[in-house]
């Protein structure tokens, strides 16, 4: 990647999003649903895109608000919807449209307490609790958010009564359904004036802070952070959690300094990413810089993305990378969780760290890998056969301590805090637990690469099978194991992985972009990764050839 001369420095003026711009598109512009980036599409996060390029609108929320309430009447889910948004632009007026049809179908709404921003766990949490020993009129809900993505972006993400991302199945109907209703001309959307919509019966509100603040005693040990007095301090990065913390502090007695309480649709106090572009992405180093600057101040800090199911670690020695905080949480969890399941496994997804295989191999659990996706983890998180769900891209969840069910979605503000936690009860930050693991069970290397490639050269890599792999060598060692499908779950993964003693590759096709994405990693030195990374791109070039 080309690392652009603004990385890691704060934003200049020059690359702020014009905000009345970007909201007058909401309202004014008129998707094509005959063309295909402007239809409704549901990633592996809901659907995603800007105003700005007719991709997400006041269009696309009222068509996906509609479809929702078509499939919860097909699976006769009439219990409350819990609804959240985070701080980005668009997230607000979406909130607005999506409240105008839910209201319009008769949908009981629960909004948040003030018009609190709300971050996904805190969804996510409500509607467990809501649903916990129930077996009809189950609530499910809504979380309006792009994630980490630039200020520009608007997301909309539908999670049903289980609590986490709904799975492909879900996604697909709501989609085909929202794009019918996008090309009728929203024909068969029901909608009333926001005004009434905020005064109809079915429109109540509810304390998403206090709810999600209160039971967090059951997650996390808050009296041996609050025991040890550790100074610690939060980046909110200006999203959705901002008064999480304040009231974590506060509830919890915790000496902890949120470094940042500012919120602003620009993101204006971000320092830019590694492409000149602010993304509140809390795994990076160059949108760090911020916190990373501020490390002596506290024994560890921590930050989240704007809807914050997303995290990461600062010590003093530097931001943690994601897979390797993850290898860490994974150890201390399973050791200072007795009440856990005797039988509840690891969970992750094909391209994280190795490590965490050595480490769930040390601990005697069973490894669950799955595809990319977080609804992968979703129901073993839920039926507590998982322990712990954590992918590479920064997000995990992990049970409460009696072992049961806390969010079937990601949740950047537990590990954040179990950060705290361990630094507390063992003496040692993230950083010095993670150079014990890797003195024990071998330093991992690791890196992601792109190279191009054509729509037909993504499709034949998504459809890989292990035997067209020809070589029986990688990087000097014989190949032990390739991948088209997860072994926890049978499901496929998009691409390969390729597997040695001492390291991978998987390669899969980006779902936006004209490239396909290397991930290697090798537990020998830089230089046997970089061979990996190498031989990766003749063996997967010459496949898809």
């Amino acid at each position: 990647m080309t690392l652009s001369p603004l990385a890691g420095k704060p934003a200049p003026a020059s690359v702020l999003v014009d905000i009345p711009r970007l909201l007058t598109a909401y309202y004014t512009g008129r998707p094509d649903a005959a063309v295909a980036a402007q239809r409704v599409a549901f990633g592996t996060s809901g659907h995603r895109g800007s105003s700005f390029d007719l991709s997400f609108n006041e269009h696309h929320v009222l068509a996906i608000t509609q479809a929702i309430c078509l499939y919860r009447q097909e699976k006769a889910i009439d219990g409350p919807l819990f609804i959240g948004a985070d701080t980005h632009a668009l997230s607000a007026p979406a909130a607005a449209s999506a409240l105008e049809v839910l209201a319009a179908n008769g949908v009981q709404v629960m909004l948040s307490k003030d018009d609190e921003y709300t971050p996904t766990p805190a969804v996510s949490h409500a509607i467990l609790c809501y649903n916990r020993g129930r077996s009809q009129g189950l609530a499910d809900g809504i979380v309006i958010t792009p994630s980490h993505n630039p200020p520009q972006s608007g997301g909309f993400k539908y999670n049903p009564p289980n609590g986490g991302p709904a799975d492909s199945d879900v996604t697909k109907w709501v989609e085909a359904k929202a794009n019918e209703l996008l090309a009728a001309g929203l024909v068969g959307v029901k909608r009333m004036a926001h005004a009434q919509a905020l005064q109809a019966v079915t429109t109540q509100r509810h304390d998403y802070v206090t709810h999600y603040v209160a039971d967090l005693e059951n997650v996390i040990d808050f009296d041996v952070i609050r025991g040890a007095n550790l100074r610690l301090g939060v980046d909110p990065l200006g999203g959705a959690g901002v008064r999480y913390w304040s009231a974590i502090a506060e509830r919890y007695q915790l000496n902890l300094e949120v470094v940042n309480t500012e919120v602003d649709p620009t993101f204006r106090f971000m320092c830019v990413d590694w492409d000149g572009q602010i993304r509140m992405d809390p795994s990076s180093p160059y949108a760090m810089q911020g916190l990373i600057g501020l490390r002596e101040r506290f024994d560890v800090a921590f930050a989240c993305d704007p809807d914050h199911d997303r995290h990461g670690i600062v010590t003093a020695d530097g931001l943690l990378q994601p897979n390797n905080y993850l290898a860490v949480a994974i150890d201390y969890l399973y050791r200072h969780r007795p009440q856990w399941r005797s039988d509840a496994a690891v969970g992750k997804t094909v391209v994280s760290s190795g490590l965490i295989d050595r480490v769930t191999e040390r601990l005697g659990r069973e490894l669950y890998e799955v595809p990319v996706g977080f609804k992968f983890f979703a129901q073993g998180l839920f039926d507590g056969t998982l322990g712990f769900g954590g992918e590479e891209s920064a997000g995990a969840s992990f049970l409460r301590k009696d072992g049961t069910v806390w969010a079937t979605d990601k949740d950047g503000l537990i590990p954040a805090l179990l950060a705290a936690e361990m630094t507390a009860r063992t003496g040692r930050n993230p950083s010095q637990a993670y150079n014990d693991l890797t003195e024990a069970l071998g330093k991992p290397f690791a890196t992601r690469v792109e190279a191009k490639a054509d729509a037909r050269q993504k499709a034949a890599l998504s459809k890989l099978a292990p035997e067209q792999v020809k070589s029986t060598e990688l990087a000097g060692e014989p190949i032990v194991q390739i991948l088209s499908h997860a072994p926890g779950n049978g499901q496929a993964i998009g691409g390969l992985k390729v597997m040695t003693a001492n390291g991978w590759f998987a390669a899969r096709p980006s779902g936006t972009e004209d490239i396909y994405k290397i991930y290697a990693e090798s537990f020998v030195d830089e230089a046997h990764l970089k061979r990996l990374v190498e031989e990766a791109q003749v063996l997967v070039d010459a496949a898809i050839a």
